[in-house]
């Protein structure tokens, strides 16, 4: 059972992605945020079923399941029916990150929180004994996009907008991992943090 926790964040092309696989990698368990989200709303579930109840049946498609275009549809440009829907899915979300984190096998776990910052920060997961951001300069998470999605400068642009800024991110950070250059240069980062957190969770054992 894990009992020390380590949450990591980061802005759209940041390489979290690639930063928790590594640590998967060195045999930490790592819960992934936008998994459970899937798991709070899939069919027949419980969180499904409040949705349905918030927002009617048409956002379900012919098989029961949630029509994500049709929710998608519903809530963007939509404020209030985008907090209804988070109100329901965002506190199944955390709790199914602490359990799959607490009942992790190793010393520690990783909770894989892509809008941590947006999400209400360290006071929604004070169960969180670490946060690590991966940071990288705006102009190359705006690089980033545009090669990885093909798409212009302005829609990238609009795409990290629409995030937390990088201050609001280093602001809750208890760790950087400063990620700007090759990708083969995080894997020293990279275990350096797996010592570190191993040794906090150990000493925390006694």
């Amino acid at each position: 059972m894990a009992a020390f926790c380590v949450g990591v964040t980061g802005g759209v092309a940041s390489g979290k992605s690639e930063v928790t696989r590594r640590f998967q990698a060195l045999g930490v368990v790592v819960a992934d945020a936008d998994v459970a989200a899937r798991a709070a709303v899939e069919t027949g579930s419980e969180g499904l079923a409040q949705v349905v109840a918030a927002f009617g049946r048409d956002i379900l498609d012919a098989q029961g399941a949630l029509d994500r275009a049709a929710m998608r549809r519903l809530v963007f440009g939509d404020e209030t029916a985008r907090r209804r829907l988070e109100a329901i899915v965002h506190p199944l979300v955390r709790a199914m990150l602490r359990a799959q984190c607490e009942a992790a096998v190793g010393v520690y776990a990783i909770a894989a929180i892509p809008l941590l910052a947006e999400g209400g920060g360290r006071e929604a997961y004070p169960w969180l004994d670490r946060c690590l951001v991966v940071d990288v300069p705006v102009a190359v998470q705006q690089a980033r996009v545009m090669r990885r999605d093909g798409i212009e400068v302005e829609l990238a642009q609009r795409m990290i907008a629409a995030q937390a800024t990088r201050e609001a991110r280093l602001a809750i950070a208890d760790d950087i991992l400063v990620n700007d250059g090759p990708i083969e240069a995080l894997q020293v980062q990279v275990e350096a943090l797996d010592r570190r957190y191993r040794a906090m969770a150990e000493s925390l054992r006694g």
